[in-house]
Parts: C-alpha cells; structure tokens; sequence
C-alpha cells in the first residue's frame, strides 16, 4: 500500500513536472490515437531510462537521442511523445487500480491525500514529498478534454500501470 502510493505521487509529480517544463501551462490536451498508445508502451521505457537521469533541460545530445528513440518509436520526435505522455499521465491519474475504470481524479488524490495523512508506518520525510506531490496535482490538475482517450487508456491499463 505504501509503495503503491509513493508510486502514484512520483506519477503525480511526473505530470506536473511536464506541466511546468517551458512554461507554466497545462499540457496540450489531444485527442489520443491507439497506435500512440502503443507505441508510447513501446518508446517509455528506453526513454524514462534518459529522462529519469535528467536534472533540468537535456543538452543537445540527449536531446538527439530522445527525438531519436520517439522517431524509431513511431512519433514524428520527442515533443509528440510527450504530448501523448501527458495525455496518458492525465487519464491515468483518474483510474482507479481497483477497478482500472476512470473517476473523478480530483477526488482520487483528495483519498490518496488522505490515506498518506493516515499512514503510521512512512516515514516523515518521504510522506511530506508524497504530500507535497499530491498537493501540486491537485492544483493543476485539468478537466479530459477528449474523452475517447479515457477508454483507450482503461483498455491499456495492465500494461501502463506496470510501466510506473
């Protein structure tokens, strides 16, 4: 339970650090195709590698090697997958594991905020991040513009929930 929830706020701080990379705003909100779907279960891995690794902005040459990697992947570069990381991060932050269907993700992280509050066994510092986290998501997070993305990724869920 307690990995389970530090896992979805480093998935909630995943998002909001793409909202916050360039700019202040939102991700662009786009409709989702299956094929991009794929392929993003394709390409993250060998690019979370990268990004993970990353303090700031890559410099030109990782910046070469992640357009690469989203080329050979199936996306025009690295900015349309993180486009679609985004859209997937957004619908993913709404499903429920239990029931792997979409809600309200407002209120989801509202109950993770509480279930973090209420958990006696973590440690102080990592449940301060995790609040911080989850506090963040909570004030950026936006309404799914598209929602023939939320079935795309209820449909995708074992596989992109492995991926965290």
């Amino acid at each position: 339970m307690q990995l389970h929830l530090r896992a979805m706020a480093i998935a909630a701080a995943v998002f909001v650090s793409f909202a916050g990379v360039a700019s202040a705003q939102a991700p662009t909100q786009i409709a989702l195709t299956e094929k991009q779907v794929q392929n993003y279960i394709a390409a993250a891995p060998a690019i979370g590698k990268i990004t993970e690794k990353l303090k700031g902005e890559p410099d030109k040459k990782t910046q070469a090697q992640l357009e690469a990697l989203a080329k050979k992947n199936g996306f025009s570069g690295y900015g349309e997958y993180d486009d679609v990381s985004s859209n997937i991060t957004m619908v993913l932050q709404g499903i429920d594991p239990k029931t792997k269907k979409f809600g309200d993700p407002k209120a989801m992280i509202q109950a993770q905020i509480a279930e973090v509050q209420a958990d006696k066994k973590m440690k102080p510092a990592e449940k301060k991040q995790t609040l911080d986290d989850l506090n963040e998501t909570l004030k950026n997070i936006e309404p799914i513009k598209n929602q023939g993305n939320i079935a795309l990724v209820e449909k995708y869920y074992d596989k992109l929930a492995a991926m965290k």
